[in-house]
């Protein structure tokens, strides 16, 4: 049985530092809501040697995001590792002065189409040998003008942690990662006067995440 890795977010950054890296010895059924990032994917892991399937799909439908899973387990049937790196981030705004579409948008896909994906994807990741799904958390929920963005990532994480315990014992593996802080255009909209070249690039933080997951 060959090697299946499905990464949500994949287009860009982590996530697509992470498809990148994984096609070196899994299938990869990179997902993101942009064709032209995932395109631009491809061609590096092609290059590489690697193979990829593309799936260009909005998280927050969650219709199509249940047809991608029944198109998943009919032609692979499993899925040894899943890596959650897609998110919706939010224009930074007090808490007072929510805009009320940047909320909703954020939690439709940060909380609903999470949920939706551990439903469906769950199933494959239990008819692997090792299943393995991967959450990424963020220190910044909580913090000052991060309310949409830092409140619906939390329940994202929630989310996680509780399916880790209730697999601990039967699985999959849930694992909940802290990656360092990196040069992403997420972060450049966040901090854009930062010193950059002191951040982590995706490429160095995606093997140190695949070194954790083992």
């Amino acid at each position: 049985m060959s090697k299946v890795a499905i990464v949500t977010g994949a287009s860009r950054g982590l996530g697509a530092a992470l498809a990148e890296a994984l096609a070196k010895d899994h299938h990869v059924i990179a997902i993101a809501r942009t064709s032209g990032g995932l395109e631009d994917l491809d061609d590096r892991i092609r290059a590489a040697g690697g193979s990829a399937t593309l799936v260009p799909v909005d998280l927050a439908d969650s219709d199509a995001c249940a047809a991608v899973c029944r198109s998943i387990r009919e032609r692979w049937g499993h899925a040894d590792l899943w890596v959650h790196a897609a998110v919706h981030v939010a224009p930074l705004a007090p808490a007072a002065h929510l805009d009320p579409k940047d909320l909703a948008k954020s939690l439709e896909t940060n909380v609903a189409a999470t949920a939706t994906l551990i439903a469906c994807l769950a199933p494959l990741l239990e008819a692997a040998e090792d299943g393995t799904a991967v959450f990424f958390d963020d220190p910044r929920a909580g913090e000052r003008f991060f309310s949409a963005y830092g409140a619906t990532k939390a329940a994202q994480v929630s989310l996680a942690r509780c399916w880790a315990a209730e697999t601990a014992r039967t699985g999959p593996r849930v694992m909940i990662l802290s990656p360092p802080p990196m040069p992403t255009a997420t972060r450049a909209r966040f901090f854009p006067g930062e010193n950059r070249s002191a951040l982590t690039p995706p490429g160095a933080a995606a093997l140190g995440i695949l070194a954790a997951i083992g």
